[in-house]
């Protein structure tokens, strides 16, 4: 009985280590892609834009760089908003992410870089991804009129049919 209680404890550590040994196999792809990422977009990687940059991977909630500060801080106490905010806008000026000015009063980042609009509820304030067809075909004819069209934008606002839900019930 002895002897099967050892075997059992040993092939629990091991499992154990295994598990450790594949979490932080997990954790490294994610800052290795990360790091890629940064250096895709010629930003030069510090450990702190490395993190904010998983942050936006892992987070795609369309976070303020207040979200990120808030939610990055208590695991990296030398980080500070100033950090987050100008990390983020060098993110955005190499288009490593998406600066979103829905309305006056937010900025918001997007690690999405791909061509997409966005919908912001006006009730509870989140931002939705929205794919459409009707912008690219547009930017296709201003392309085909001769035009470098280097950025585009595409807000709709309106109710989230989540809140319009609520307030059916």
């Amino acid at each position: 009985m002895f002897i099967f209680s050892l075997v059992v404890i040993e092939e629990a550590l091991y499992l154990q280590r295994k598990q450790s040994c594949n979490d932080y196999k997990v954790e490294r792809s994610k800052q290795m892609k990360a790091y890629d990422i940064l250096l895709a977009h010629q930003v030069k990687p510090s450990l702190q834009r490395i993190a904010i940059m998983e942050y936006m991977m892992e987070h795609r909630t369309h976070p303020s760089a207040e979200e990120v500060y808030a939610d990055l801080s208590e695991s990296m106490p030398t980080l500070s908003k100033t950090t987050v905010y100008n990390t983020l806008r060098l993110f955005a000026e190499n288009g490593a992410v998406l600066m979103l000015t829905i309305d006056d009063k937010n900025v918001n980042f997007d690690a999405d870089t791909s061509q997409h609009a966005h919908f912001l509820c006006k009730k509870c304030g989140k931002i939705y991804d929205f794919h459409s067809q009707v912008g690219l075909r547009k930017l296709k004819d201003l392309r085909a009129e001769g035009h470098d069209v280097e950025e585009v934008h595409a807000y709709y606002k309106g109710i989230c049919k989540n809140c319009l839900n609520k307030d059916i019930d």
